[in-house]
């Protein structure tokens, strides 16, 4: 098993692999949070800001958000991928990866996403369903968009908590 960022690992699932989340361009053990996001639903201001303060609080060194925009979903999210960059870092000031349009569900899913379906058993209905991944890559758990991030963060915490006591122990 290699290690790889989301982006590497995107680019391994799409060849047939297993994505795997664990390490970023520091070599940094990490915990993600993926979220399937749009521009233009009803979850989607609150859920940016709480997604950027989880960012602010926890990231980049021990944890990520992993923002990938979809479309699927009461086409929420029908501008480019430039044109949502652009949005999201103006308007909610967004410092987490955002990553091109994907398809998340139906024979054109993402590989990255099928593998979240699959080893979780929750495939996203809607816009901002939230998958924590923990530094082994293992779904730990997964959210529809009602579940409010700031009802998930004791969880994040948690795991981030762990990685930097271990970090303490390995000094």
């Amino acid at each position: 098993t290699c290690w790889l960022t989301w982006q590497e690992s995107c680019s391994a699932a799409a060849a047939g692999g297993a994505p795997y989340i664990q390490l970023n361009g520091s070599g940094t053990i990490q915990v993600s949070l993926v979220v399937n996001v749009a521009s233009e639903c009803g979850f989607t201001e609150e859920h940016y800001k709480d997604l950027q303060q989880l960012q602010r609080d926890f990231g980049p060194y021990h944890f990520n958000v992993l923002a990938f925009p979809c479309n699927q979903f009461g086409q929420q999210e029908p501008g480019s991928d430039k044109e949502i960059d652009s949005f999201v870092r103006r308007i909610y000031g967004v410092s987490f990866p955002l990553f091109s349009k994907i398809a998340v569900v139906g024979t054109g899913a993402n590989n990255v996403y099928k593998y979240l379906a699959e080893t979780s058993g929750r495939e996203p209905d809607w816009n901002f369903w939230k998958y924590l991944i923990d530094v082994n890559g293992e779904v730990v758990d997964a959210w529809g968009p009602k579940v409010s991030v700031k009802e998930i963060r004791p969880k994040i915490s948690e795991l981030v908590r762990q990685i930097i006591l271990k970090r303490k122990e390995e000094l």
